[in-house]
């Protein structure tokens, strides 16, 4: 269980440093390595996800082979109310982080204001 405990902290250290490092990036100039710092979180989301499911249920199973049926029970019911929201926050994480495409301009003659217009018909 101190396992369990220490990766879910260290897991959630990694998260904390790595929007520190994007909150830092958003005052540079460049944007170099946003989608890596992107990728990079929301891959530490997913393994969250997967360690706060698998901890309690890795925990259940074992007092469950030691016979300690009130241990596993409620390690089992724990593993299902974190794990259940944490995989699904880690899949929406997952998806791809990069900002949709800039939408396209409208083709054709556009008048502009102060002078004469060069646009057929107009």
């Amino acid at each position: 269980m101190l396992l369990w405990v220490g990766g879910l902290l260290a897991l959630g250290w990694w998260l904390f440093t790595i929007g520190m490092e994007q909150w830092a990036a958003s005052y540079s100039p460049g944007d170099a390595g946003s989608a890596d710092l992107g990728r990079r979180a929301s891959d530490a989301a997913v393994f969250l996800g997967l360690l706060a499911a698998g901890g309690p249920l890795l925990i259940a199973l074992v007092a469950s082979e030691m016979r300690l049926r009130r241990t596993a029970i409620g390690f089992l019911v724990l593993a299902v109310a974190v794990g259940v929201p944490a995989l699904a926050l880690g899949a929406v994480a997952y998806r791809d982080p990069s900002p949709p495409p800039p939408a396209t301009t409208v083709p054709g003659c556009r008048e502009l204001s102060g002078g004469d217009t060069r646009c057929p018909g107009g």
